[in-house]
């Protein structure tokens, strides 16, 4: 399974960012998708993950408000709405697929891309 993020890019703060991530290749099965995202000289950390149906959306408290995750039943593509873009949210952001829950560890993931770089300027 491959994951392909866009719609990365350069922002100053305030202003709004969607991400799209589309799987593809052999995938037998459905996807429970999210998004991590790493900070420079920071930990890899949770963002927010869907499961299949792109019902029971799970956030981290960082971001509740302001992001949105939603992915169709039928589509093996997740998008991730950003806004009230701030400075803290600067990051590589990943995508990451997985057969089973949608859980908020990165080791609950077997599928993941190279990520999308978001930089917001205050």
């Amino acid at each position: 399974v491959q994951l392909i993020e866009s719609g990365g890019g350069s922002v100053q703060a305030g202003a709004s960012l969607t991400l799209s991530c589309v799987a593809s290749g052999s995938i037998f099965g459905n996807l429970a998708m999210g998004w991590f995202r790493q900070a420079p000289g920071k930990e890899r950390e949770f963002v927010a993950a869907v499961d299949w149906t792109g019902h029971n959306p799970r956030y981290a408290e960082f971001v509740k408000g302001r992001f949105t995750i939603s992915k169709a039943s039928i589509e093996s593509a997740v998008y991730l709405q950003m806004n009230a873009l701030n400075s803290e949210d600067t990051g590589v952001y990943y995508c990451t697929a997985d057969l089973g829950s949608h859980g908020t560890q990165a080791s609950a993931y077997a599928y993941w891309g190279r990520g999308t770089q978001v930089t917001v300027s205050s």
